[in-house]
């Protein structure tokens, strides 16, 4: 009898997709543009200069493919260490037991629900996926949640677990939400901002239009999540993950009652030393500047924080333990959002904050502190093959610009739609920004590279600009979820424990969906006028 064929890991997959980009530096001929240096948004960009593509030698990739690796973990760096800080501080959260007892008291609160009446017409099961979903994708539409949602895949995927669903269907309700709302975005910064601003439209303008795309592409992930779920609830073993779920499985919630504990002596020390902390921010940043769509809201946030956190702290510690620990996650994720669109955090301010959560939640929790760091580097143990996997990926592009074929690819690209009319055209460009997004998932280095072009190309076939960021919104933001040169991808499958293989076999019908919806979406803004258009 013939084996079974067996899923290769992900491993063997990007080393595979190496080669093959080396193998292609030995046959596509090398070609670069020229660039130039413009300030967008008060950042700094390296540019495409329109029509100054020009032949350059290539250089045929061999034994680089190994070196690639090592470029691949420097330019990846950030979101390496930024999942090896989360994983390592949520393994000192998850060792107190607090998230297993909010998620059983969560699920007792929803079968509670259940008992009424509407609740059991609706499902409430499926008006938490919707509003969870609804949250992360507005995220994603806003402000441009991406490496965010990993700090969330180790909360969510045990939740889906505990819920009767299964690791997929945590990564679908958070990051696949959040994805789905950064391609449909309404002021994402990263994407619209930049993709506007090389193109010299107003920003954030064409919002209304942007905005219908952003509800209909939200409801249609949401509906896909609840059709899965559904399944997955009615029959677990229908699940592809089913078998690898067994890991979180044994450490979600059972359903017996989880035990919780009196606050002792250094769960009150930690939350008066938290609340101190807060009402310094308080005092020192009493206004918060908020920017959103290219407005500036002043806000008073801090000021609210420290009162709610001190006034349900207090309850908490007093409660339980457990619950002192769950407060801190709860702030952590208030502050994550605050720092973000306030003070325009990234990754590195991201994984202090989730580190010293970890350290404040372990002290909580009465541990020495000794053994907390014994438990988070039990954590990033746990979590270092997401890691290397997302440095690996990374060494994906180093071949490609070291063979110095990028520029060749997209040009040959852009000259196989340039006389094909208005929808092959905007056709075109949009299946150019799918495509190079394989390779080049950061969405700001790829409207540097595209945006300046394309914007002229626009011009020339008689169609808005406005239609040409459209068509990189939508191909920047579907692919990213299939992706292998992806770290956030690679980094969320890590965590939550789903093989690369499985998870694009799952997944790529769904995106091939988008993609044709997303095409479908820019037809009318070819034959209608739409403001901002």
């Amino acid at each position: 009898m013939a084996s079974k064929f067996k899923i290769p890991h992900t491993f063997t997959i990007v080393f595979a997709i190496v080669v093959a980009c080396a193998a292609l530096t030995w046959f596509v001929p090398g070609g670069e543009f020229e660039r130039q240096t413009v300030v967008v948004d008060g950042a700094t960009k390296d540019v495409v200069v329109a029509d100054s593509y020009h032949a350059v030698d290539h250089q045929p990739q061999t034994w680089q493919i190994f070196t690639a690796f090592y470029e691949g973990f420097k330019k990846s760096a950030n979101i390496i260490v930024f999942i090896l800080m989360i994983g390592g501080a949520f393994w000192v959260l998850n060792t107190t037991n607090a998230v297993n007892v909010g998620i059983y008291s969560f699920l007792n609160f929803t079968n509670r629900l259940q008992k009424r009446r509407f609740f059991q017409k609706i499902g409430v099961n499926n008006l938490v996926i919707i509003l969870i979903m609804l949250l992360f994708s507005s995220f994603g539409a806003i402000f441009g949640m991406s490496e965010e949602t990993l700090a969330f895949v180790v909360i969510f995927v045990p939740l889906a677990i505990s819920m009767g669903y299964d690791s997929v269907t945590g990564l679908l309700m958070c990051y696949v939400a959040a994805h789905v709302g950064f391609a449909g975005a309404l002021f994402n910064p990263f994407t619209i901002g930049i993709a506007q601003g090389l193109s010299g439209l107003q920003p954030f303008s064409g919002m209304e239009y942007r905005f219908f795309c952003w509800i209909l592409l939200t409801v249609i992930a949401i509906t896909f999540t609840l059709i899965y779920a559904a399944k997955v609830k009615r029959n677990p073993q229908s699940s592809f993950m089913y078998e690898e779920d067994a890991y979180w499985r044994n450490t979600a919630v059972q359903s017996t009652e989880q035990q919780t504990q009196k606050s002792g002596v250094a769960a009150w020390v930690v939350f008066g030393l938290v609340s101190l902390l807060l009402v310094y921010l308080s005092v020192r940043f009493p206004q918060t500047e908020i920017t959103v769509g290219g407005g500036t809201h002043s806000m008073v946030l801090f000021p609210v924080i420290a009162f709610v956190y001190i006034a349900l702290g207090a309850y908490a510690t007093y409660r339980s333990v457990h619950g002192s620990v769950l407060m801190l996650l709860f702030l952590t994720i208030v502050i994550l959002v605050v720092g973000v669109l306030g003070y325009g955090w990234y990754v590195g301010e991201i994984a202090g904050l989730f580190l010293a959560m970890g350290l404040a939640a372990g002290f909580a929790f009465g541990t020495r502190f000794d053994q907390i760091i014994r438990q988070f580097l039990d954590g990033c143990k746990d979590i270092m093959t997401a890691a290397l996997v997302v440095g690996m990926a990374g060494g994906i592009i180093v071949v490609l610009q070291e063979g110095r074929i990028i520029d060749t690819i997209l040009y040959s690209a852009s000259q196989l739609v340039a006389d094909s009319g208005k929808v092959g055209a905007v056709g075109g460009m949009y299946v150019i920004q799918n495509l190079l997004n394989l390779i080049i998932p950061s969405g700001s280095a790829k409207a540097a590279l595209t945006i300046p072009m394309m914007a002229e190309f626009s011009d020339l076939v008689g169609v808005s600009r406005q239609v040409n960021v459209l068509a990189f919104q939508f191909g920047d933001g579907f692919t990213n979820m299939i992706t292998p040169t992806s770290g956030v991808l690679i980094g969320a499958l890590g965590i939550a424990r789903i093989p690369y293989a499985k998870w694009a076999k799952f997944i790529f019908p769904f995106i091939i969906a988008l993609i044709i919806i997303g095409f479908l979406l820019l037809l009318p803004t070819i034959f209608l006028t739409f403001n901002g258009f």
